[in-house]
């Protein structure tokens, strides 16, 4: 499967679970739908993968979290928030250049239409 391939499949899944659930509910629950949706799917997910700090070569466990890495290849960034802010943005481009990986999504679930809360992020290489 390609990396475009599997950003359907989230996008996909991301609008199962907010058919059924729609918004209003914690990102936990959320979060482990997503997860089972995901996996129901054939795509491995890891919920909560832990994301260290390397600074100046040292490795530090500075409590860093990501949601959902998908194939290892795409982090989920997820909220359920009035409405997303630059900070959610920020935090997703954070871990993507932590993690070096390419693509990453910010879902927040906490929209009456889903697509009004679901963001496709790319860092451009220079940002690494």
């Amino acid at each position: 499967m390609t990396e475009e391939d599997i950003a359907r499949e989230i996008v996909d899944a991301a609008m199962a679970v907010h058919r059924e659930l729609g918004p209003g509910l914690l990102e936990s629950a959320y979060e482990q739908c997503l997860a089972f949706e995901l996996a129901r799917r054939g795509l491995k997910v890891e919920r909560q993968k832990e994301l260290p700090l390397v600074y100046q070569g040292m490795k530090i466990d500075a409590g860093y979290r990501i949601d959902l890495l998908v194939a290892d290849s795409i982090i989920i960034e997820l909220k359920a928030v009035e409405r997303l802010e630059p900070i959610h943005e920020a935090q997703l481009l954070a871990y993507l250049r932590l993690a070096k990986r390419r693509i990453g999504f910010l879902i927040n679930f906490n929209v009456r239409l889903l697509k009004d809360g679901l963001r496709l992020t790319q860092p451009s290489c220079a940002s690494w």
